[in-house]
Parts: structure tokens; sequence; C-alpha cells
């Protein structure tokens, strides 16, 4: 057997279009683009192409961002003052802080400060606690991002085991309440589970979140499984590995994601539709 490789590139591409033909939709409707502001902190280059990445992609469908490139002593104090100047700003829907930060400033105070209407990355505590409630409006856009691209595929999730390894707040955790969501009977793995091959050995869908290259071994995955790897690390000699030891996973599994061109593609266009649907809901409340 060899799996079916799932072409996170092109199935992002075709939303992106989507999303492009909507808000081209609005403009002609004489209303507005959308907005997003991203706020970058410090130069790390990885985090440097994320933003770049994300921009593009505004560019592509028509939505209007601005980028504060603020320096790695900003304070946290002063994070927050811009954070909250957003909120109040009209003209945008979208507030992004692109994570990690640095060590001088508290993640998780900066995504709390984050007006939950404009949290399009998803991972403020109350559009998590939504989504837990089986009442999602922004959701986590690489969990939410990882649905889109198994429903694009006709992937019938209802009834299926699945398990995530992986139980990070951004990630992880929201990645097993999608899953809950689409019907699967969800298990979590992490640094304490006792024995992870059992469990992934008995999975009809692996979701990969752990970030450690390699973890999943091809052997595990049962014949005909899903396999979604949402790891990616650089490897000492500069390539890019997911979690899942891919050239023995293909040959066992159904359904496979790469690592680069898999997850990754689905995570940016997710945010591009949230950005349009915070809007939209912004309008629906006026």
């Amino acid at each position: 057997m060899t799996a079916q490789i799932i072409d996170g590139k092109a199935i992002a591409e075709n939303l992106l279009n989507t999303i492009k033909l909507r808000i081209n939709n609005r403009l002609k409707a004489n209303k507005r683009a959308p907005g997003l502001a991203v706020i970058l902190v410090g130069a790390d280059p990885a985090s440097s192409i994320y933003v770049r990445n994300k921009r593009l992609a505004c560019e592509k469908v028509g939505i209007c961002s601005t980028v504060y490139d603020l320096p790695a002593a900003t304070t946290e104090t002063e994070l927050i003052a811009l954070i909250e100047q957003l909120n109040q700003d009209n003209t945008i829907d979208g507030i992004l802080v692109q994570l990690p930060l640095p060590a001088h400033i508290n993640d998780e105070h900066i995504v709390e400060r984050v007006n939950p209407n404009k949290d399009v990355d998803g991972f403020h505590p109350y559009n998590i606690g939504r989504l837990a409630v089986r009442q999602p409006t922004l959701r986590s856009c690489t969990p939410f991002g990882v649905i889109k691209m198994l429903q694009a595929m006709n992937i019938e999730l209802m009834g299926l085991d699945a398990v995530v390894v992986g139980v990070s707040n951004h990630v992880g955790r929201p990645m097993a309440l999608e899953l809950l969501l689409a019907g699967c009977t969800v298990t979590s793995c992490h640094r304490h589970t006792k024995d992870l091959s059992k469990v992934v050995k008995g999975a009809d869908l692996i979701v990969a979140a752990a970030g450690k290259p390699g973890l999943i071994q091809g052997a595990w995955i049962k014949h005909g499984a899903i396999v979604i790897d949402i790891g990616i690390s650089r490897l000492q000699d500069g390539s890019i590995a997911g979690d899942v030891d891919f050239n023995i996973a293909k040959t066992r599994a159904g359904w496979i994601t790469p690592v680069p061109g898999g997850v990754g593609p689905m995570t940016v266009a997710t945010l591009m539709e949230n950005t349009l649907l915070a809007l939209e809901i912004s309008e629906s409340c006026k």
C-alpha cells in the first residue's frame, strides 16, 4: 500500500481563491475589505518567515494588512498598550501576535489581552471555551485547517478512533476538541503517556503535534490509517522534518500529509478566513 498524499498547498490555494471571491463581492457591494494587524516582536528568523507568508496571503485575497515590527526589547506593558489601541480600531478586524514572544513577555498574558472578537488565531480562552461547548466562532487556525483539509478530501470522520499526540494550548488541545466536534472518539497523548506506540497502533486517525522529529515511528501506523503531521522541525543538516517517520508511514497509511506542504498552508488560509469571518460577525452585531 502507498498512501494518498494530502496536498495541503493545493487545498489551501482553493480556499484562498474562495476568500478572494467573497472579498471582491464585498467591494462590489460597497463594503470594505477586512483589516488584519500582525505584531512581530524581535527578529526571530522563523517568525519573520511566518509573518511574511501571512502578509503575502493577505495581498492575494485582498485583506488590508498592517505589520508592526517591534524591537526585541519591547516591554510587556508597551505591547499590551498597542493591542489595546488595535482593539479599539474599527478598521482592524483581526489581531495576530506572532508567537513565541521574547522570554520577558508572558505569551498567555498577551493572548488574553486581544479582544476575543478579533482573535483570528483562535487562541483566546473564550474562543477555546466556545469550541469546548460546541459553539465555535473563531477557531484555532491549525486545528480547524486540519478539519477543512480532511473535509476537502471527503474523509468521513464520524466514529473514527483518533489519537492526538501533543496537548499544547494552541494546537493539541483544540485539535482534540475539533475531532470530538466531528464525532471522533479521541485520545490525547503527552509526555506522561505510558505506551505511545500501543495507543497509536490502534488509531484510525493520528494527528502528530508534538514538535519532536520522528517521534511517531512508521511501523506504528495501522494499515489504511489517516496520518496528519503538524510537527515541523529543522534538523542539523538544514532539512525539515515532521513528527512522523514519513518514508515508512506512507507505505502503511491510507492518507498522509507531507512536511512541508501539508498542514502549514492550511493554517495560513484558515487565518485569512477567520479575518473575514471576524468582520462579518462584527457587521451582523450592528
